[in-house]
């Protein structure tokens, strides 16, 4: 059985995590800390393994090496009831939504409620009513299927899908790629109120700056097979990295800032 203290700090540890595809290494020797309750961003170059570190987190990918600890438990030696009820503790939002074409949104939100929940289709009906409320999406979108719906509204039915079992823990890959400033603002405000209101800690991995800016706490940077820094963005600033330097000191950057400081003035 899943036991969580109140006054846990730290919602994922990663300890010398390493791994790959055969002799493609892409993590090693890779740490990393999740405080609960942040909204942390994962951001790094193409092919430095950022959906790799969060299927690996979440049990798609098995690691090579290294140890994960989720809410307090180290996944590795979970027995299959106790590693069953750590997966309902979270909720995921892959880059393209996932959805299941052949469903209805309402229908997609109730799958998670139908493997780890014993509820009446009444009940579930109701429950997926109101995650397609909380995400910002009128009471018509739940009959439609996912190719009725636009790429803004398909990403946040998905978000739906991930908040159908009331997480402790939410992975977003890429959930602005695609959409356009406003959406993409929208969205950031989106998941950073889902984060007050339900005390989420938020695995967030970005390209996008505006992004970072808007509602990350911290950011994790992944580069040379690991996690090379990590911290706010005005102490990544102070990395020497060159990859670092470019990232959050190039022209894009310093729009976003530009932008960030805008909207807070």
């Amino acid at each position: 059985m899943i036991t969580t203290s109140p006054d846990l700090e730290i919602a994922i540890r990663i300890r010398g995590l390493r791994t790959g595809f055969g002799d493609q290494i892409v993590h090693e020797n890779l740490d990393l800390d999740v405080r609960m309750g942040e909204i942390i961003g994962i951001v790094g170059g193409s092919g430095t393994g950022k959906s790799v570190l969060m299927r690996a987190i979440i049990g798609l990918q098995d690691p090579m090496a290294g140890e994960i600890s989720i809410l307090g438990q180290d996944v590795a030696t979970l027995d299959a009831a106790t590693a069953r009820e750590l997966r309902g503790r979270w909720g995921v939002l892959f880059q393209d939504g996932a959805l299941f074409s052949s469903l209805t949104v309402a229908e997609n939100i109730e799958v998670p409620m139908r493997e780890f929940l014993d509820l009446d289709e009444g009940l579930m009906t109701e429950l997926a009513g109101y995650k397609v409320a909380m995400v910002g999406l009128s009471p018509d979108a739940a009959p439609k299927f996912p190719s009725e719906l636009s790429g803004g509204m398909r990403k946040r039915a998905g978000l739906a899908r991930a908040l159908a079992l009331d997480p402790l823990l939410l992975f977003l890959d890429e959930p602005t790629a695609g959409l356009d400033p406003i959406s993409a603002a929208a969205f950031d405000d989106l998941i950073r109120a889902l984060r007050e209101t339900l005390e989420l800690t938020v695995f967030l991995i970005t390209h996008d700056l505006d992004t970072l800016y808007a509602i990350c706490d911290r950011v994790a940077v992944i580069a040379d097979k690991k996690v090379l820094a990590v911290g706010t963005i005005p102490e990544l600033m102070a990395c020497k990295h060159p990859w670092v330097q470019s990232y959050f000191l190039g022209p894009r950057a310093r729009a976003a800032l530009a932008s960030s400081e805008a909207a807070a003035a």
